[in-house]
């Protein structure tokens, strides 16, 4: 063996034992975070057991009809109710089913004054059709006297017929600082090819087809967005700051199904636009904040398991 190649091999042996002496073995964990037990999360979906779980101590009101039309957070009772009734299969346990119907609330909810409710999100399961005449209102934070309220989340059931299935538009609006209203609506947003363009966001809906509908508004920044079926579905998110924010004005009532105009002896103009709802609703859930875009989702996947 010559000189340079027993050199050669000399080399390559220092370099390999040089390696082995510095390499470091791969940490799989540098930040020592503790370890996962799968069966932590056995029956979970999105990280959560129970829709209860999502943000409980901002939810500030909730329906859960289970044989009950309570507000289960102050056991508030409606003042009065007009064809209702209770039905199995709901999305938990039982839910509502109103038959051109209503709930109202006379009694004024602390939660809903205007120093504390600034921000919310409302999330309700619904089984609803078009109808082709008239607007269904899920939920109305009435004010006594006035046909529009401080929050009017209302689904155009008018701009279509019963057959269609495939489209539902959502309208909700909210009244302003300034003293006037803002809206959302999921519709197209000018046409195809333009910068600010994006597909028509629906549910399919049916009598028998449970819909999962939210409406976010954050009072920090004015962002105020549809969500359905787990998609954000608004056009126009960001309703602006300054006199377009939102107020809860007072006093104020609650209105599931209708606003004052279907409840006997409480109209306050000869507008008809609005019928007391038919279809069914569950699980109506109200935060005292904007909900994330993830707790969102999970609340739909968690309602498809019937949790």
């Amino acid at each position: 063996m010559n000189r340079y190649y027993k050199n050669y091999l000399l080399y390559i042996g220092a370099a390999v034992t040089m390696a082995g002496l510095f390499s470091c073995k791969k940490d799989g964990n540098p930040n020592n975070l503790p370890g996962v037990d799968p069966r932590n999360y056995e029956g979970k979906i999105d990280g959560f057991t129970s829709s209860d779980e999502i943000f409980p101590d901002k939810l500030v009101a909730y329906w859960s009809f289970d044989n009950t039309n309570n507000e289960t957070k102050t056991g508030t009772a409606p003042t009065s109710t007009s064809n209702d009734a209770f039905i199995q299969n709901g999305v938990r346990g039982q839910a509502l089913k109103l038959t051109d119907g209503y709930l109202y609330f006379a009694t004024g909810f602390p939660a809903f004054k205007t120093d504390v409710f600034k921000s919310f999100a409302i999330s309700a399961w619904v089984q609803i059709l078009n109808n082709g005449s008239k607007r269904t209102m899920l939920f109305q934070l009435a004010r006594p006297g006035i046909f529009t309220g401080n929050i009017n989340f209302h689904l155009n059931t008018q701009s279509f017929p019963a057959t269609n299935t495939t489209d539902l538009k959502i309208q909700p609006t909210f009244t302003t600082v300034g003293g006037g209203t803002q809206d959302n609506i999921n519709t197209l947003r000018d046409s195809p090819g333009m910068p600010n363009y994006f597909p028509y966001v629906t549910p399919t809906i049916g009598a028998d087809k449970w819909v999962h509908l939210v409406i976010n508004y954050n009072g920090s920044n004015g962002v105020f967005d549809i969500w359905a079926d787990g998609m954000k579905a608004g056009a126009y998110a960001s309703r602006g700051t300054g006199n377009n924010l939102y107020k809860s004005y007072e006093p104020n009532e609650v209105i599931i199904g209708g606003n004052y105009n279907v409840i006997p002896g409480k109209s306050v103009s000869a507008d008809a636009s609005i019928a007391a709802m038919t279809g069914s609703i569950d699980e109506l859930r109200v935060y005292n904040i904007a909900l994330p875009d993830a707790y969102i989702k999970a609340l739909f996947n968690l309602g498809k398991a019937n949790k």
